[in-house]
């Protein structure tokens, strides 16, 4: 076997939980530390490891990677009532990558997989939609309590700590739920030039997409700097560059992006890029078949599996058999992480070998031999649907080549 490739800095390692867990330690083993002597700062983000830090290692995870510049992540569990339950949890530990993103602020952006044999749901979409989803505030940095019977209201209290306004939000004749949500004008703004600038780098028309006939305020703000970011920095590199940018209600988004061919940038807030990223990964095959990146203006890229932990399959996999779990996910995860931090650090080595185990991967797919999600999917006449080990040492096989 030929010498290792080298690496000069670490990346941060977040590990995860139940399935994804069991395919981040053989992803590694089988196609990453054959070929790279790998340097990574390790955090446990395991459940088990939050609960037993209170979920400081997760803070820590995101403190790093502002440090270290590079990060890749394995999927995680969002405890719900259930989930306290079943691990015996102190509390209701908030969503990791909530707490990441809030931490490194930024973009998430979330493209399919497209891999030859594979036809996306949508005959029309010939090319990717990528998903630029916020990665601040909306839901997932709310206040929320459950209210009996009475009045409720919102304050908003000046810096100097006297009371400015005082709005009613609902009487209750009986129990209900509140919920208060944010976000910062800092945040949208970086949130909108992250967006034109990817629309540039990649030659893709950008749409932003709200509700601000409903959320007269909140929607309305970011529409607003989108569109006078957009007129005062980018509409003439817009033009030069032949690519347009628009704004529309999300619902005709949707409309309209069912119709479409692909090959633009989807911008979302929070919540609306969560669902939306997962509907675009399932149309054009599988959730396992999407990148995503969180790039943040403070200079740090976290690179991640979005999907979730294939719980399902990891009571399988607990109880001796094996599963047909899609792994190109976290692949594309650890290869985005290996790119990057070659071109930071100047290695085209370790940038190369991220490109070979892209295709590698994809021409496995390409040559019949897949997961059990795709081959459902695939139209290749002469196909094989391979348990989760033999698909990574199949692309192990190509890679080695």
């Amino acid at each position: 076997m030929s010498e290792r490739i080298r690496m000069n800095s670490p990346i941060v390692e977040m590990d995860g939980d139940e399935m994804t867990r069991v395919l981040w330690r053989w992803v590694k083993d089988l196609l990453l530390l054959p070929h790279v002597d790998l340097k990574t700062e390790y955090y446990d983000l395991g459940l088990e490891k939050r609960e037993e830090t209170r979920d400081r290692i997760t803070a820590e995870a995101a403190e790093a990677t502002l440090r270290l510049g590079v990060a890749v992540k394995c999927a995680t569990i969002t405890p719900n009532a259930e989930r306290v339950k079943e691990y015996g949890l102190s509390e209701m530990w908030k969503s990791p990558n909530g707490t990441i993103r809030a931490i490194l602020d930024g973009t998430v952006f979330r493209a399919p997989i497209p891999v030859r044999g594979i036809a996306p749901y949508i005959p029309t979409w010939t090319k990717p939609i990528t998903i630029a989803r916020h990665a601040y505030g909306d839901v997932y940095r709310n206040v929320e309590f459950s209210v009996g019977a009475g009045r409720c209201a919102e304050l908003t209290v000046s810096g100097g700590g006297e009371a400015e306004t005082r709005a009613a939000i609902h009487a209750f004749s009986g129990g209900g739920v509140v919920q208060g949500v944010h976000n910062t004008d800092e945040s949208i703004t970086s949130f909108a030039r992250a967006c034109f600038s990817y629309a540039l780098d990649t030659r893709q028309d950008l749409w932003f997409a709200a509700k601000d006939t409903i959320s007269k305020i909140y929607d309305r703000r970011f529409k607003d700097i989108f569109e006078a970011m957009f007129e005062a920095e980018y509409k003439r590199a817009f033009a030069d560059a032949g690519i347009s940018y628009a704004y529309t209600l999300i619902d005709d988004m949707i409309a309209r992006a069912v119709r479409s061919e692909g090959g633009y940038i989807w911008a979302c807030k929070n919540y609306d890029g969560d669902v939306l990223s997962d509907m675009v990964a399932a149309a054009y095959g599988s959730l396992a078949m999407m990148t995503s990146v969180l790039v943040s203006p403070k200079g740090a890229f976290e690179y991640e599996a979005a999907h979730g932990t294939v719980q399902r399959h990891y009571r399988k996999y607990k109880d001796g058999e094996r599963t047909s779990t899609n792994p190109v996910a976290t692949i594309f995860a650890w290869s985005g992480a290996l790119r990057k931090r070659g071109e930071t650090d100047g290695l085209p080595a370790l940038a190369d070998f991220a490109d070979r185990l892209e295709r590698a991967s994809l021409d496995t797919i390409a040559s019949g031999v897949m997961t059990g999600d795709l081959f459902a999917l695939s139209s290749l006449a002469d196909k094989t649907a391979a348990d989760t080990e033999a698909f990574l040492r199949a692309v192990a096989r190509r890679l080695a080549d």
